[in-house]
Order: C-alpha cells, then structure tokens, then sequence
C-alpha cells in the first residue's frame, strides 16, 4: 500500500468496490480499509487498494491479517508504485491469492490477472493478463460516467 492513494483515485476504487460487493463470496468483505496482509514465504507485508478477504481473518489480535483470506486483490499503480504493484506483488499475489486486478492509472489499462489452469498452480507464470484501453467500455468508470 502506499503512503496514501491519488485523491483522484476514490471514485475508481469506490466504483469497483460497489461492483464487485453483489459478487464476493459468502463471508467475504469489499474494502478499500489499509490492512497490512503477510504472506507465507514472503519477506513483507502489502496492503492492496482494494480487497476481498474472510471477514474472520480481522478477528485477530494484531495489526497483520493472513494473506491467504483474500479472494481478490486490486492496485491502483501509479508512478511511485508501479514497479511494486507490477513486480513484487504479482510474484507474492500470484502465489495465494485466486485474482489479482491492476489498473494501471497512467496508460489508462486494465488487467485482470486471474489462474491459468494449463500453468502451474499457485504461480504468477500461471497467470494470463488481459489488458483493456480506456476507450472501450471500463468496468470500473464512476457510475455517472457510465450513462
């Protein structure tokens, strides 16, 4: 997570969050609250702009919730996260969480990163990316863009 998002990046996050909160599974909650997640085998915790998690794994004491309660993770990049939003958190993303959204703020692109069931399991070579311009219609426009 970074120091704190784009002021002009609320109405993306608020946007997706509303979408994706009819589809998250059972149990599981949409919020863009700055949890630090860890993850086994990695040397760092990332808090993603926006998450699905269980809500159980923020039953615990602790300021750390399990990296594995996550459905789905989305980034925001920007400038100064771009690399690690591209680089560090796909490779730990990748290893336990089933999807990974990133849109990326300044080529105006999406991909959704999401297990490839001819790669191996539980890995970010296992992942396909489909990249979409801003042009074509974007699921994640503020609503009043949309109409």
């Amino acid at each position: 997570m970074s120091p704190g998002s784009k002021l002009r990046y609320k109405k993306a996050m608020k946007s997706l969050r509303r979408q994706l909160e009819p589809h998250a599974p059972k149990g599981h909650d949409v919020d863009v609250a700055p949890f630090l997640f860890v993850f086994p085998g990695a040397e760092r915790g990332f808090g993603p702009d926006l998450h699905v998690a269980d809500e159980a794994a923020f039953d615990a004491e602790g300021r750390h919730a399990d990296g594995e309660a996550l459905s789905l993770v989305a980034e925001l990049t920007s400038t100064s996260t771009k690399d690690v939003d591209w680089l560090d958190k796909l490779d730990t993303y990748g290893r336990v969480v089933p999807v990974h959204l990133v849109l990326d703020m300044q080529a105006f692109e999406q991909a959704a990163n999401t297990p490839d069931p001819a790669g191996p399991p539980l890995s970010p070579q296992a992942y396909r990316t489909q990249g979409r311009r801003a042009e074509e219609e974007c699921p994640v426009r503020p609503e009043a863009e949309r109409a």
